[in-house]
């Protein structure tokens, strides 16, 4: 089992996003993705202020996380870069104030993400023995190469393959694109949740494939704003924090 203070928690943006222009800092819901993500992890039952860092750049994003009074890592300007390699974008793995064993990144453009299930994800690394670990989105479907063939297990009869019946498929793994986790000692290696060459490495958390809903283009952007607007719990937890 894993110790919590061996444990970097990571919160990382930037204002370079391309499909959706400023995206992190851009009107959501009366806040932003940036602060709605930054206040619903400091509502974590489980995270430790101490152990939190936003991995930033930009001025705007400075102004909100000194709001809070939350560890702020300044990212290097090439981290922002494209191409640009695992090492430098999580320049944080050796440079935090003090040694971390491990990471845990939160994606802040899952919104609709509870912190329950943030919190479900961490308790689930630290009990596990395990290199590291992500989210992913459990699917029931039929896959096809591109020879047409189908590239995942069925186990019902051929009447019901030929009707397309996806209870008989064997699941199939999406990423959650949402929660991250993995050893500090990796990243300069260019290993980041694992190495995907054994089972288990790294190890999947199973994601409810709404709390995942990931936003990259626009009309994401508004269906996202829309589903958080209607689900008074998110907002309920965002707005109880009050600082300290």
């Amino acid at each position: 089992m894993k110790n919590l203070t061996d444990v970097a928690f990571i919160l990382q943006a930037r204002s370079g996003s391309t499909r959706v222009p400023n995206k992190m800092l851009k009107p959501f819901a009366g806040s932003c993705l940036f602060e709605i993500a930054l206040k619903k992890i400091l509502n974590s039952s489980i995270i430790p202020k101490e152990s939190f860092y936003v991995s930033i750049l930009d001025e705007e994003f400075v102004e909100i996380a000194n709001k809070y009074d939350v560890n702020i890592y300044r990212r290097d300007p090439a981290s922002i870069e494209e191409p640009v390699e695992l090492p430098v974008v999580f320049g944080w793995h050796n440079s935090l104030p003090r040694p971390y064993k491990y990471w845990v990144s939160v994606n802040a453009c899952n919104p609709i993400l509870p912190i329950q299930t943030i919190d479900r994800f961490i308790h689930e690394f630290l009990s596990r023995d395990c290199r590291g670990m992500f989210g992913v989105i459990e699917k029931k479907t039929f896959l096809f190469d591109s020879n047409h063939s189908l590239m995942n297990g069925y186990e019902g009869e051929d009447k019901y393959l030929a009707t397309l019946e996806t209870k008989f498929c064997e699941p199939t793994y999406e990423a959650a694109h949402s929660l991250y986790a993995g050893r500090m000692e990796d990243i300069p290696n260019h290993i980041y949740t694992g190495t995907f060459k054994t089972p288990g490495d790294p190890l999947f958390f199973t994601m409810d494939p709404i709390e995942a809903f990931d936003i990259d283009w626009p009309w994401q952007f508004e269906i996202a704003e829309a589903m958080y607007k209607q689900n008074p719990k998110l907002s309920t937890v965002v707005d109880r924090w009050s600082g300290g």
